[in-house]
């Protein structure tokens, strides 16, 4: 089996190497604030040098404190700086760019990869989604290749990578499944829970973003999201919710 061997003449710009939807190259001229874990190599330019900074200790705070407003995720970005190419991968899903113009665009916490310092980062308001604003590019990922659809639309929740210049979505829940969990109770316990039986409604005008899978890329904010809201909770809300988890537990082992 033979395959092309790259460098720095054979790679692209600002593209996925040729003929690999998994990898994609950036020339890095611009600070680039990327997701830590997901540089694969890089070649410096000239003999210099490529720095991959956390942001939680990076020479550049007030760039950082500018343009990216998000604590919750802070911790797990770092920002590239230096002259170079730069390959990045995401566990083996399909990497795309995007061209925002004066946009805004909520995508999936998950499959934001990188984008580039001229744009700016604000989480959402809901769970597990960040926000771009601005002008620039940026990177993500997704269990098979995107498509994107217009509103009025309703979209499995975990199909959905993103929204772009239009209303967030509210929840709609199938009626047939209201009817069968009223007062959401058996509901809330099992967890049982399905694109079926709750869809994201999207209106207005603008653009969705759908992953073509329901193989939802796995989050680990979300569970600090939860701790840090557990510590509010009472006794009897904290032995409700122990309930929850050890019969979500239980289904899962079955």
């Amino acid at each position: 089996m033979t395959s092309q061997t790259f460098d720095p003449t054979s790679l692209p710009e600002h593209d996925n190497v040729p003929g690999n939807a998994y990898a994609y190259c950036v020339r890095l001229t611009q600070p680039l604030f990327m997701q830590t874990g997901r540089m694969i190599a890089y070649y410096p330019a000239g003999g210099g040098q490529i720095r991959f900074e956390p942001l939680v200790a990076t020479s550049m705070r007030g760039m950082v404190a500018q343009r990216f407003s998000s604590p919750l995720y802070s911790r797990d970005w770092v920002v590239a700086t230096g002259q170079g190419h730069v390959l990045l991968g995401d566990r083996g899903y399909d990497i795309n760019s995007y061209d925002l113009d004066d946009g805004n665009l909520t995508v999936r916490a998950a499959n934001l990869l990188a984008f580039d310092a001229s744009l700016e980062l604000k989480e959402s308001i809901i769970p597990g989604f960040l926000t771009l604003l601005g002008t620039g590019k940026f990177l993500a990922s997704s269990s098979g290749p995107v498509i994107f659809v217009e509103p009025p639309v309703r979209v499995d929740p975990e199909a959905l990578v993103g929204w772009a210049d239009c209303p967030a979505p509210s929840l709609h829940f199938d009626a047939g499944w209201m009817g069968n969990f009223l007062g959401a109770a058996r509901g809330a316990l099992l967890g049982t829970r399905s694109g079926e039986e709750r869809q994201y409604d999207f209106t207005g005008a603008g653009t969705v973003l759908l992953q073509s899978s329901e193989r939802m890329i796995a989050d680990p904010h979300q569970l600090r999201r939860l701790e840090g809201e557990v510590q509010g909770l009472p006794v009897g809300q904290l032995q409700h919710l122990q309930q929850v988890i050890t019969s979500r537990l239980q289904q899962q082992q079955q």
